[in-house]
């Protein structure tokens, strides 16, 4: 026995939309009905007041299809502003599960983390009310001008009908040419895009060692081929749509020629008016067809989007409700891990262990690439690991909700990153600016007096378009911003990279300020300028735990066995020397 398959994330949300669809759906029956207005007047101006000659009745026949006219105005715009309405709920109810989706699948490495997918998801809701869907609404009134058609004759609903069949093949083999260059087309796009973004921000790198020549012509073959596809799939679109309208305007032409041929043998139904009435229903009952095949790049387009989005969606589901945990002490308990980067087969990480309380310091050492910044990323849940836990207070930190945890941990990566904002909005994570709180943090820092000097201090504007900088600057407004609102739980990758001695000494004081509190804080450093307020300290070599402890134990027994390593290398060297001396 089959079941039905679940529907998809995306496609409920659409699903939930239905009264939206059904409004508009009525909106366009009446709409596309009243088209036939025009011939209803032709025809009772023809009967009744040509034969009449009464202007009364030519004056309130003209009002009535200047009424139908406006009517069938004022129904296409509801039809528009309902569908437009139906966009804004989707936007609603998905925006910020989108937002979020891609923001995980960016810290996650998994497809879907760039601005693209806030791209892909603006086409979805534009897709609601734009004239291809609408058009496809008007399939049902296509068929209503199918069975007049028939009741005129049945001749003339045949020939309809062949024209019809012949329309759905363009539309057939327009999607056949079409869709593949399109759906290409749209990959290269999103491909020169992101290298124009990575292109721009490198731009120091790339203007000293005079790059720009070189990566705009990457850029340049990037962008030409996008546009050879996407010119491609425009030609055989506007091949395609000129065909369609070819047989629209064929199918309009033959019936009325069709018509006059049964008329001249007392076979329509309606007499001579019905010539030119079966005309325009010809032409009305293949427009929606027309319709799609002109938008058929739009439609293609929004499929491409659908399909992006479906697979983000599926690859990071959204947080399931779980009970709200108690505001965390800071007991951090780290088992057994193995873990590797988000998407990869290997690890980077075995077996690491160690256990902090409330008020401890670990510096964590080692040399590059013995996955340090991996277990920065791991310890505040930013990373899933494949074997072992971290806990805090008892609870798998890459579970607990990023909402709730988010405001008791503080995290400085190595790429300090400021936001589009003022120093103080940097300082505070955005929410509600405490002042006292800012100016609080800015001076553990060591930042208070430099950022009263600035001309506008706390708000100063800083982020892409405003003020610029220094790495040593930027890496202590980050560390303020990971320390701002006292949290319990603080992992620090290499905080003194950038600073200077003076810088080093704050930082020190920072560290042994939170310590004093009650805080664990983790210090991921090549320097050895933290060691002084550090208690604990672990020992990383090609991803593997060489040595964890207590501060000056774990130093004493590097010592010694690098006092051990000399001795051992010593005899070896001695005959070496022996030998050199008598030559």
């Amino acid at each position: 026995m089959s079941s039905n398959p679940v529907p998809s994330e995306l496609r409920k949300a659409v699903a939930d939309l239905r009264p939206f669809y059904v409004r508009a759906a009525w909106f366009s029956l009446c709409a596309s009905l009243l088209v036939l207005a025009p011939s209803g007047y032709m025809l009772e101006v023809y009967e009744r007041v040509v034969n009449s000659r009464s202007h009364a009745t030519l004056f309130w026949l003209t009002v009535l299809v200047l009424g139908a006219f406006v009517l069938m105005e004022v129904l296409e715009w509801a039809r528009s502003e309902v569908m437009r309405g139906a966009a804004e709920v989707l936007d609603e109810r998905l925006h910020m599960r989108v937002f979020r989706a891609m923001f995980e699948a960016n810290v996650r490495r998994v497809p879907g983390g760039h601005v693209q997918t806030l791209q892909d998801f603006r086409k979805v809701c534009e897709f609601l009310y734009s004239p291809a869907l609408l058009a496809i609404m008007e399939a049902p009134v296509a068929l209503v001008m199918m069975v007049l058609l028939f009741l005129i004759s049945p001749a003339l609903g045949w020939s309809a009908v062949a024209f019809g069949l012949l329309q759905v093949g363009i539309t057939w083999l327009n999607e056949r040419r079409t869709k593949p260059p399109l759906m290409e087309a749209n990959r290269c796009a999103i491909a020169a895009q992101r290298y124009a973004d990575d292109t721009l921000r490198n731009a120091e790198v790339i203007e000293a060692m005079g790059m720009l020549k070189n990566t705009h012509r990457r850029w340049v073959a990037k962008q030409r081929e996008f546009l050879g596809l996407q010119a491609l799939a425009s030609d055989a679109a506007g091949g395609f749509q000129a065909l369609s309208k070819l047989v629209q305007n064929v199918l309009s032409s033959l019936l009325l020629g069709l018509s006059c041929w049964l008329l001249l043998h007392d076979e329509l139904r309606g007499g001579g008016g019905m010539l030119v009435v079966s005309s325009i229903l010809g032409g009305r009952m293949l427009a929606p067809l027309v319709q799609v095949v002109g938008q058929w790049q739009s439609v293609v387009n929004v499929r491409d989007a659908w399909t992006r989005l479906e697979a983000l969606l599926s690859a990071v589901p959204a947080e399931s409700a779980a009970m709200e945990l108690p505001a965390p002490r800071g007991v951090v308990q780290v088992e057994q891990l193995v873990a590797g980067a988000p998407g990869s087969s290997s690890s980077i990480l075995r077996g690491i262990s160690f256990v902090l309380q409330p008020g401890d310091v670990l510096a964590v050492v080692g040399p590059s690439a013995s996955g340090k910044t991996t277990l920065a990323r791991l310890l505040v849940g930013l990373w899933p690991a494949a074997m072992g836990k971290v806990r805090l207070d008892g609870a798998d930190v890459q579970a607990w909700s990023k909402r709730e945890l988010g405001p008791h941990v503080g995290y400085l990566p190595q790429g300090v990153a400021l936001f589009e904002g003022s120093l103080a909005e940097n300082m505070a994570r955005f929410g509600p600016v405490d002042m006292p709180q800012v100016e609080a943090v800015a001076r553990a820092v060591g930042l208070h007096e430099w950022i009263m000097s600035l001309p506008q201090g706390y708000e100063t504007q800083v982020g892409p378009g405003a003020m610029r900088l220094s790495g040593g600057q930027r890496q202590r407004v980050g560390l303020a911003r990971a320390l701002y609102g006292d949290p319990v739980y603080v992992v620090l990758d290499e905080p003194n990279s950038s600073l200077d001695e003076q810088g080093d000494a704050a930082l020190a004081a920072a560290l042994a300020q939170a310590s004093a509190r009650g805080a664990v804080v983790v210090v991921i450093t090549h320097r050895t300028s933290v060691l002084g307020v550090a208690n604990k300290m672990l020992v990383l070599r090609d991803g593997q735990q060489q040595a964890f402890g207590a501060r000056d134990e774990v130093l004493a027994a590097l010592n010694q066995a690098a006092r051990q390593a000399a001795a051992q290398a010593a005899p070896a060297q001695a005959p070496m020397a022996l030998g050199q001396a008598v030559a």
